[in-house]
């Protein structure tokens, strides 16, 4: 693909490139770039919104880039206090070591294993002694730290900054000199933190960093950034069901964003649909389908997307229940939730049956389960769901 045509890829649905001169030069090298992206892993789950970022590494990894999938276990044990009006709640090691390793199973969904470096920040950072935290802090002033809005308005509001804050945006910058990026993603509120990156590097004697910038997409609201927190997100590894109902709830208007965003469909594509939409030659809600069954599909399969859609219709909009939507199961005496959500298939491995868990969305006998060890007793109870949408009986 020319420079030109990559360009085009690259700058889909971004809001800022810093400097798009500077990545035109990068292109025209003829070498893969060097793309990072990190995640801190501070809960065990991804949602749709972490996609976008994950999307965009793949834009870039099509057109023959190296991407490396940077997860943050040593800055996960800080907080990232980007946006954030208080102190985030440090994680413990064994937080962070657990969230990881379900980061690595997710993330394939969209990335090519094989050509994906999957990095973590506690590599270079352990190794960091005391001396060379000092030399990196003192690349940096604190009235330059209080440029950032967010800490600005808490010194303003006598809000209190712990130190270790101060220190994230720096680690996050060092993680680019280790890495040698060309080029850094981050979502908006990250713009300081990516800058910083570029700053270091050149302190470093490299070539500074492009930093691209992702919007922030909304959740099921149409109004907030997604996040469980405020319960309007869409898990990557919530049911099939779920998750193809919770995208045909959103507004016809932010079904365009998430195209944009979330789609592998081209922008004359979506362009084209808008103008169906808008000529009353294709309805939006046939529009919406096709968004929801293709993002069931990419992170469970293309049968699990024509169940879901076939759900969908029965339940929604022929306002019947489907036939199948209860099974029937002998259990033994007791068994762990874990295995029992596995063996009646709805759940994959132990991982995701953990994760529903997590999510809320498993149930016994209409009490949701949060204890992963907890066991399902064959005199005690009957019921088990997931969702809206799985639902077994106990015989007996």
């Amino acid at each position: 693909m020319d420079r030109k045509d990559q360009l085009e890829t690259i700058r889909r649905g971004s809001v800022e490139i810093v400097d798009e001169e500077e990545l035109r030069a990068k292109i025209s090298k003829k070498r893969p770039l060097v793309v990072k992206a990190g995640f801190d892993p501070t809960a065990p789950d991804l949602h749709l919104g972490h996609t976008v970022l994950i999307q965009k590494m793949k834009h870039f990894q099509d057109l023959g880039h190296q991407v490396v999938f940077l997860i943050g276990d040593f800055t996960g044990m800080i907080g990232d206090p980007s946006g954030k009006s208080e102190t985030r709640k440090q994680l413990s090691r064994e937080q962070v070591k657990q969230n990881s390793e379900t980061y690595k199973e997710q993330i394939f969904k969209i990335l090519d294993p094989s050509k994906t470096i999957v990095e973590f920040n506690s590599r270079w950072m352990e190794k960091l002694d005391m001396v060379g935290l000092i030399q990196l802090s003192a690349k940096y002033t604190i009235a330059r730290m209080l440029e950032r809005e967010d800490f600005k308005q808490r010194y303003q509001s006598q809000q209190p900054i712990g130190i270790h804050e101060f220190l994230y945006p720096l680690i996050q910058g060092y993680d680019s000199v280790m890495l040698k990026a060309d080029v850094e993603l981050g979502g908006t509120d990250q713009r300081f933190n990516l800058l910083v990156g570029r700053e270091l590097q050149r302190d470093y004697g490299q070539e500074p960093q492009v930093v691209l910038t992702m919007p922030l997409l909304e959740g099921t609201d149409g109004v907030q950034k997604m996040s469980k927190s405020l319960n309007n997100h869409i898990g990557i590894s919530e049911p099939p069901e779920e998750i193809f109902g919770k995208l045909m709830s959103i507004s016809d208007d932010l079904m365009w964003r998430y195209y944009e965003l979330l789609s592998d469909r081209s922008i004359d594509e979506i362009d084209a649909q808008k103008k169906q939409v808008a000529a009353g030659s294709a309805h939006p809600m046939e529009v919406k389908k096709a968004l929801a069954y293709e993002i069931v599909k990419r992170f469970h399969s293309d049968k699990a997307a024509q169940t879901a859609q076939g759900y969908f219709e029965t339940r929604h909009q022929k306002r019947m229940v489907p036939k199948d939507i209860r099974k029937r199961f002998s259990p033994p005496e007791q068994l762990v939730i874990v295995e029992l959500l596995v063996s009646l298939g709805f759940a994959k491995s132990k991982g995701e049956a953990r994760r529903l868990i997590g999510q809320r969305a498993v149930r016994v006998d209409g009490n949701v389960i949060e204890d992963v060890a907890f066991q399902f007793r064959k005199k005690l109870h009957r019921i088990i769901e997931v969702g809206k949408s799985r639902i077994a009986e106990a015989d007996g």
